[in-house]
């Protein structure tokens, strides 16, 4: 376990140090900077801007100095936000991102299992096909509807939750469900896939001849085996989803990180840009080694090697 765990801690120092070089040179490969809009400044102010962030020496000057910085934790200044740091930007908006992201994860995973669990053992019957339309609902409406849909029905018709705005917890309920309805699709669909594929498997046709009760084949044999492709999903998934949704985050007005993920790239944000890759990486990174640990727990016979 300890050879595993130094293993992929190397590992996911040079898959972050990978992104970290890919996304630089990336970025300053894409035509003009952060200031090429700002066509009524000076010259003069347009150096000193450039000199301010560095923008006036080699790009691979440029390079070494961001890795040094990021070495002692400083993600750098945003160059659109004035007087603010990535550091202060990611922290102060992440808490926001992150309640609607686990809530939205734990709705989604929490009934998607469960419908799809459903479905498999009562294949061909209502609910069944409950989940099938559910799931193709889910998938095929994109969240903003669900979100406007909600705003209208509870904000403005019924008058039962507040429309937008962030503060209590009434303000979470539309947008977590919101975010939430295609995962409870895509993740109910995938477990009934799954279950009825172990389902049909002999060792379940085993368990059963030796007159185990349907509980305990339910349990231990099937559902064991089904979720591991759902563990599987929910670490990419929880990784995409607590750094926030620019749609959302935009329809609700929740003050979350999900906007500067849009915003830096058409601002040519350098540091936003790269902080945000970077949060994001380090999420997705440690979440598939979490993911990786879990499968062990899910089925002993997984060992890490």
């Amino acid at each position: 376990m300890l050879r595993y765990t130094v293993k992929r801690t190397l590992m996911a120092i040079l898959t972050l140090w990978v992104i970290i070089t890919i996304t630089f040179f990336l970025m300053h490969s894409i035509p003009g900077d952060p200031f090429t809009d700002q066509k009524k400044i000076p010259a003069e102010i347009m150096e000193k801007l450039k000199m301010k962030y560095g923008l006036d020496k080699p790009l691979i000057v440029q390079y070494g100095t961001y890795l040094k910085n990021i070495l002692k934790g400083d993600l750098g200044d945003s160059m659109k936000y004035k007087n603010r740091s990535v550091n202060d930007m990611l922290r102060d908006g992440f808490p926001a991102s992150f309640k609607i992201g686990i809530y939205a994860l734990a709705l989604g995973a929490g009934l998607g299992i469960l419908f799809g669990i459903a479905a498999a053992l009562h294949r061909g019957k209502a609910i069944d096909y409950f989940v099938i339309v559910l799931a193709v609902i889910g998938v095929s409406v994109p969240s903003f509807v669900f979100a406007a849909l909600f705003q209208w029905i509870f904000g403005v018709w019924l008058e039962v939750l507040p429309v937008a705005r962030w503060g209590t917890p009434a303000h979470y309920i539309m947008p977590v469900c919101a975010l939430g309805a295609s995962y409870i699709a895509y993740i109910a669909r995938m477990m009934r896939t799954s279950m009825l594929d172990v389902l049909n498997q002999d060792y379940i046709r085993t368990a059963r001849a030796k007159g185990l009760s349907s509980f305990a084949v339910t349990w231990k044999h099937t559902i064991r085996n089904a979720i591991l492709p759902i563990v599987t999903i929910l670490g990419v998934s929880f990784a995409g989803i607590v750094v926030g949704s620019f749609v959302i985050e935009s329809i609700f007005a929740v003050p979350g990180i999900g906007k500067y993920f849009v915003q830096s790239i058409t601002q040519q944000d350098y540091t936003l840009i790269m902080g945000t890759t970077i949060f994001y990486a380090a999420i997705l990174i440690l979440m598939m080694y979490i993911v990786d640990l879990f499968y062990g727990v899910v089925d002993p016979r997984i060992r890490l090697e």
